[in-house]
């Protein structure tokens, strides 16, 4: 699903990221039209990126094969990492995967909407939303990971820190790629410095901020698209 790791690269370079590359399993994919700035090539030149970097996986990335061996080279790396979509689904079925993550000394976050985080923990969806609170403090124990339960009021939390939760956003955020943006989000903030608890936090509130704003400005709630919070919150990050 190309559409989600252009959503999620477009969001990091709104939000600052500086320089943002896309690591593409499709080799048809050689550019985005909209967003030029943004430079595409295949995986393995993702994983020779130089220190300091934020590497996002999981959005676009499907399960076959290929995903999972991407997905397990970049797990050890030193890069501050936030993994998303179907890289919490490829772990959800391999423990070998999940260990690799448990393993790591160097920031992860994990962003999982309740159907992934019900994977994750064996558990059905219905059970996460009855319990979301406990269900994301099973999660940060299993992973090791800050995590984001995505949701209506989404949870985050930090290892060692408090439960937060989040008061910005709105019913038109039920759409297509929102997740995928906040991924985005969330990597620009880590990559310009904030650690794993804060950028997660400020990217939740910030991405919830800006669909709101973009519905003050009369493109929702219905219909509202995951391309339009990204320039809210752009001009949001400007006002600050």
């Amino acid at each position: 699903m190309a559409g989600a790791v252009l959503l999620a690269g477009r969001a990091a370079l709104a939000c600052g990221a500086g320089r943002v590359y896309l690591g593409v399993l499709d080799e048809r994919m050689a550019l985005d039209p909209t967003t030029p700035e943004l430079m595409i090539g295949s995986p393995d030149r993702i994983l020779k990126l130089p220190s300091p970097a934020c590497l996002v996986a999981g959005p676009g990335l499907g399960s076959s094969s290929a995903a999972r061996e991407w997905l397990e080279a970049a797990l050890p790396l030193e890069h501050a990492l936030l993994l998303d979509a179907d890289a919490l689904n490829l772990i959800a079925q391999d423990k070998a995967l999940l260990n690799l993550i448990r393993a790591r000394t160097s920031p992860t976050l994990i962003t999982p909407h309740p159907g992934e985080a019900g994977r994750l923990l064996g558990e059905s969806t219905a059970s996460v939303q009855a319990d979301r609170e406990g269900a994301i403090e099973r999660l940060a124990q299993l992973t090791g990971a800050t995590v984001v339960l995505k949701g209506a009021g989404t949870l985050v939390k930090h290892p060692g820190a408090t439960r937060w939760r989040n008061s910005t956003g709105n019913p038109g955020m039920a759409a297509p790629g929102m997740g995928d943006v906040l991924s985005g989000i969330i990597a620009a903030l880590l990559a310009q410095g904030m650690t794993a608890g804060p950028a997660a936090q400020t990217g939740v509130w910030l991405h919830g901020a800006a669909a709101d704003a973009a519905v003050a400005a009369g493109a929702g709630p219905v219909g509202l698209m995951a391309s339009e919070v990204i320039l809210a919150a752009r001009r949001l990050l400007n006002r600050a």
